[in-house]
């Protein structure tokens, strides 16, 4: 190996492919293969530089003591860039993990196709294209990007579960900032333009910003503590020390009764899950609902809650993709699902009409119905309108459904009801005031309690919000042998 390129590697702060791998996997573990493959193409000078690998390592190992294929972008060769061996390699090892029912997992520093190597580069890329999608819902595969993603090589990571992105190294765009420039005349800068911090925080691309790469595979290591290897076993359970009839009592506090005053649901989670432990996704993204793998009792769940904190919590465009993703992924890898509720609406406004709030929130509503894992619902506080029935409600097929006396399931506010349906009587009164404040607490009492979406059946059981943890492993452990059978069709045809 060159020690120049090894050099200008270290000056980056960047590790090699083969430390990037030692330090995912368990000690001794990795077992490399085609550790000879060169490329065969000729021509442009590449017949007198022939190095082992091609650019890319190979193999399997374990990440705690479960199976894991990798592969690595070595960018002291030819820049990373992918050519037809070195694609072929890649291939190899996802046909193996896509056979052994294993997670795999890529990381991404290459400089895009190999221009040398002309259309053979660009089919190796379609050959990972394809590859990504057959193992889509079949094993779990993660992307680590941690240089340049640039060209077609960005879409393999947009194809695979999770993305994780290092700040301030990762970087990933279609056509690089000179391109825009000379089509342009935009003037923007790498970071700018595609950096692990838009990705996080603007496009939803990245799921994980890590500052550095031994944090980055770090969290890798604990997301695969969370996953199972394919979508025929359950996610790997936990020896739980939290007791599971333990009464939540600080929820008392954490949620206010008053339903426009804001609160973290992240602390809410945190108290009802074992040990306060989870893992949020896409924490910088759509900050108005949260998604997150944690366990109840020692068993994994997905869960999806409004955060009154961003937005009072609306759903937005951003927001119902985000879920309607991480619901998809929970689904495909037999991961439960529990929902905590707190939602005013849906974002009202030209602007999220004439995005397609219509059609993308539609997303989520698919993918809760859609959903064949066990789910559970519960209404923290107020459940409005179709926010309401998208938020995995009784009437799209949750399989529990439970609600905080506190809580208000309405087609919208009793105030903005009110001066709906009283609008000509509050006008009327000698004291529209008071009046209005009259008929907003009738509104209320016949329409707004939990009870009355209870009688109904819409509501399985009114609980005391204390319980909820135990309320929710009882639920989750009766669920477990939940079956269903889909209708016989070919696929359904998401709202894209």
């Amino acid at each position: 190996m060159d020690p120049v390129a090894t050099a200008r590697q270290r000056a980056l702060g960047k590790l090699t492919a083969r430390e990037r791998i030692a330090l995912l996997l368990d000690e001794n573990s990795f077992v490399e293969l085609d550790v000879f493959a060169r490329h065969r193409a000729t021509g442009f000078g590449l017949e007198h530089r022939r190095p082992d690998t091609d650019g890319v390592v190979t193999g399997w190992g374990t990440v705690d003591g479960r199976r894991v294929c990798v592969y690595a972008h070595d960018p002291r060769i030819f820049g990373g860039a992918l050519g037809e061996v070195f694609a072929a390699k890649i291939h190899k090892i996802m046909d193996l993990a896509e056979s052994m029912g294993v997670p795999i997992i890529g990381f991404n520093d290459g400089g895009g196709a190999r221009i040398q190597e002309g259309v053979n580069a660009l089919a190796g890329f379609g050959g990972i294209f394809m590859r990504n999608v057959r193992a889509s819902g079949v094993v779990p595969q993660i992307s680590v990007v941690l240089g340049a993603c640039a060209g077609g090589a960005v879409y393999s990571p947009a194809l695979t579960d999770f993305v994780f992105a290092v700040r301030g190294a990762a970087k990933m765009f279609i056509t690089g900032p000179d391109v825009v420039t000379a089509v342009t005349g935009e003037k923007i800068t790498p970071d700018q333009l595609g950096g692990a911090e838009i990705h996080a925080t603007r496009t939803g691309v990245v799921a994980f910003l890590a500052e550095d790469e031994a944090d980055c595979l770090e969290d890798v290591r604990y997301l695969l503590s969370f996953l199972p290897s394919n979508n025929q076993e359950e996610a790997p359970p936990n020896a739980c020390a939290d007791p599971a009839d333990r009464s939540c009592d600080a929820l008392l506090d954490l949620v206010p009764v008053e339903p426009n005053r804001a609160y973290d649901v992240r602390d809410v989670i945190a108290e009802i899950v074992d040990d306060g432990e989870y893992l949020e996704v896409h924490a910088r993204w759509a900050g108005n609902i949260v998604c997150a793998l944690s366990r109840l009792g020692g068993q994994v769940v997905g869960i999806v809650a409004n955060q009154p904190s961003v937005f009072a919590g609306v759903l937005d465009i951003d927001a119902a993709e985000k879920a309607a993703r991480f619901v998809r992924t929970c689904d495909a890898f037999n991961i439960p699902l529990v929902t905590l509720v707190d939602v005013p609406g849906f974002l009202p406004g030209s602007g999220q009409e004439h995005a397609g709030i219509i059609r993308r929130g539609a997303k989520l509503l698919y993918a809760y119905c859609d959903a064949s894992v066990p789910r559970i619902q519960v209404i923290l506080r107020k459940a409005y309108g179709g926010a309401y029935i998208v938020m995995d409600s009784k009437s799209i097929g949750v399989d529990l459904s439970f609600a905080w006396p506190s809580n208000e399931v309405a087609v919208m506010g009793a105030d903005a009801a009110a001066n709906i349906i009283f609008r000509k009587e509050i006008a009327a009164a000698s004291n529209p005031k008071t009046r209005r404040a009259e008929l907003v607490g009738e509104y209320t009492d016949r329409l707004m309690t939990p009870y009355v979406a209870a009688e109904r059946g819409l509501v399985d059981d009114v609980i005391d919000p204390r319980s909820t943890r135990s309320v929710l492993i009882r639920s989750l452990e009766m669920l477990r042998t939940k079956r269903r059978a889909l209708p016989d069709r070919k696929h359904g045809n998401v709202p894209l």
